[in-house]
């Protein structure tokens, strides 16, 4: 456990230090009195779920899983958080569904409103479940990924329909988020939203740039999410008070182009092994293809961060939200 600790730390200095150097986030200014939050709401997709359907506070991830040591498979959910704990925890914030220290929070204050699989459409029934519970507060701090889904569901239709019209789905789907993503900002909350990561720089938009020869896959996923990620930055008001972007996008691309960007050894294979872990949220340390490091590889499976991806996201998370004068 404690070399998986180091590990940990390391990677997280590394994502600390782009951060830092300006090359992934936008927005903000000079701030005179640092936000800190006394609630933390995560909405989007299953890149920012914790699962804890089988362990109560102790929640899987949609990504690589810790265990308590390299014998005892036993899952240990702080360990190789997900972006939106990373965050959580530099606030002193913690989710129900991973609440399994020694010392238990009484009543964490962290909620959950991310849902595996969602598209944009749904982000607005998340929103309204979270306003049926409680208002939004300027002391809440909010955190938006969506989209992966809608790109994902539009290529798959991209032989029927055709490009242009794709594009045009797809930028309608980054409207509609830019949309919500100001509602909740009117509604009182200060919003992290974040870009969707490049797919075509994924092992799924490699192996369809194998097998594709009419156009390159890998290009037309890359263009699709380029498109949905511009509408959506357009829409939102992003004058640094409300709402703070974090160009995910553009991080991984960085880290792709530079040989072990971000200290990422392998920004091409998966890590989970499905004959070990056929579902993701089964992926742990120890159920990974040989060679594979949950901190050293990006991708967990051919379209979700490893944990050193999503550890990465945190700290470009952290770096938002501490520059952005909320």
């Amino acid at each position: 456990m404690n070399v998986k600790m180091d590990r940990w730390r390391r990677a997280l200095g590394c994502a600390t230090v782009a951060a830092a150097i300006g090359l992934v986030a936008c927005g903000g200014g000079d701030q005179v009195e640092p936000f800190e939050p006394n609630r933390t709401i995560a909405f989007g997709d299953e890149s920012s779920v914790l699962d804890n359907s089988v362990n109560a506070s102790n929640g899987r991830k949609y990504s690589i899983n810790a265990t308590v040591s390299e014998t005892d498979p036993t899952l240990n959910c702080a360990l190789l958080p997900l972006w939106t704990q990373v965050l959580a925890s530099r606030y002193g914030l913690t989710f129900p569904q991973c609440n399994n220290g020694t010392t238990p929070v009484a009543s964490p204050t962290g909620r959950i409103r991310a849902v595996p699989g969602a598209k944009v459409a749904d982000l607005s029934a998340q929103i309204d479940a979270q306003q049926a519970e409680s208002a939004f507060t300027s002391k809440d701090l909010v955190t938006v990924l969506i989209g992966q889904n809608d790109v994902l569901a539009q290529y798959a239709q991209y032989d029927t329909l055709g490009e242009a019209q794709v594009v045009a789905n797809v930028e309608a789907a980054g409207v509609a988020l830019g949309t919500q993503v100001n509602r909740i900002a009117e509604a009182g909350g200060k919003v992290l939203v974040s870009t969707i990561p490049d797919l075509g720089l994924t092992p799924f938009a490699i192996a369809e740039r194998s097998v594709h020869f009419d156009v390159d896959r890998a290009a037309l996923l890359t263009r699709l999410t380029q498109r949905f990620n511009a509408s959506m930055r357009a829409t939102i008001v992003n004058d640094g008070r409300k709402i703070g972007l974090i160009l995910l996008d553009e991080y991984l691309q960085i880290v792709v182009r530079v040989v072990n960007g971000g200290g990422f050894t392998n920004v091409v294979n998966v890590a989970c092994d499905t004959t070990k872990a056929p579902t993701l949220p089964e992926c742990t340390t120890l159920t990974l293809v040989s060679g594979a490091g949950a901190l050293t590889n990006l991708w967990a499976d051919t379209t979700h961060l490893s944990a050193g991806g999503q550890q990465a996201l945190g700290s470009l998370a952290i770096a938002r939200a501490q520059n952005n004068p909320f």
